[in-house]
């Protein structure tokens, strides 16, 4: 028999959550077809369901057609995109998750300073495209501690640090004491800051990985918070695996193995991880068991013209 221990908190966060259900307002109030630009959050099994509701994924503007309803993804888009979309004239609604835009926000308020911005984040991903589109200063890039040493500032008294969302304060630490030994003068936001959901999820696979034999995180391939979910469990040493549902799971992978521990990216749907759940008992017998974690109760508000879509 093996044990399943259910990481707590897992899965879906509140800007999921709402990105999602804006996609699914949207189609209710208005009908089918309505546009995404990107995925609205990277799962497959979401966005294929909402792709068979109706909606359309585009990666381009410029493959809508003009007037047509247009949702921006929970990652955040750049300036240039929100102003291509008004010079095509697409009615826009916009599905940034709200601590993404607190981002943003943060960029502006130390541009503003005359503040040239150090971004720590991962490169090509949406969020980090999208944040440095909004931003009216020079952006510089890291991902490393190493990529610190080599960085090239106008006026190092004059920099302001913010964080990619889906990375946690134990991500980034080591990256921003570097900055703050090399630029004393540096500022940037509170640790509170740093997104709870992202937080939460690592702080409850830490937890799991001193208890079970081998860790389960479900999600896609293109989830930065999932894969580090993987990372986190086989950085404890123990065996670790990202797969996107039940289709995945190997027998071979549970030979003497007695406790599993389960989370979920937090783009990925419960769903997925009862579907688990069900392929494990295919492959033997199991108990399953909740960890003691983090409730959480975040809710945040839909865009003014789908507050009262029911």
């Amino acid at each position: 028999m093996i044990t399943v221990v259910l990481a707590q908190p897992r899965g879906f966060c509140a800007g999921v959550e709402r990105a999602i259900e804006i996609v699914e307002r949207a189609l209710r109030k208005y009908g089918p077809p309505i546009y995404v630009r990107h995925e609205i959050v990277h799962n497959r099994h979401v966005v294929e369901d909402l792709r068979k509701r109706g909606a359309i994924f585009v990666d381009e503007l410029d493959e809508i057609p003009r007037g047509a309803i247009t949702v921006f993804s929970a990652h955040g888009v750049a300036k240039r995109v929100e102003e291509a979309a008004a010079e095509r004239g697409l009615p826009v609604i916009n599905a940034t998750c709200p601590l993404v835009a607190k981002v943003h926000n943060e960029g502006r308020r130390y541009a503003a300073q005359n503040r040239e911005i150090v971004l720590v984040g991962h490169a090509g991903h949406a969020e980090v495209e999208g944040t440095i589109g909004q931003v009216p200063a020079k952006v510089h890039l890291v991902q490393t501690v190493e990529d610190v040493a080599t960085l090239e500032v106008a006026d190092p008294d004059k920099l302001a640090y913010i964080t990619q969302t889906t990375l946690s304060v134990d991500d980034t630490r080591g990256i921003i004491q570097a900055l703050k030994d090399r630029f004393p003068n540096i500022v940037g936001p509170d640790v509170r800051d740093i997104c709870y959901a992202t937080q939460n999820r690592q702080q409850a696979v830490r937890d799991l990985a001193h208890t079970v034999d081998l860790l389960l995180v479900v999600g896609s391939r293109n989830s930065s918070n999932s894969n580090r979910l993987r990372e986190i469990g086989q950085e404890l040493g123990k065996p670790s695996y990202l797969i996107d549902d039940a289709h995945a799971l190997e027998a071979a992978w549970f030979e003497g193995i007695r406790t599993v521990g389960l989370t979920a990216g937090a783009s990925a749907p419960e769903t997925l991880v009862q579907g688990v759940l069900d392929g494990l008992r295919r492959i033997d017998t199991i108990e399953v068991t909740a960890q003691d974690g983090v409730a959480e109760d975040v809710r945040f508000r839909f865009p003014a013209e789908l507050a009262d879509v029911e």
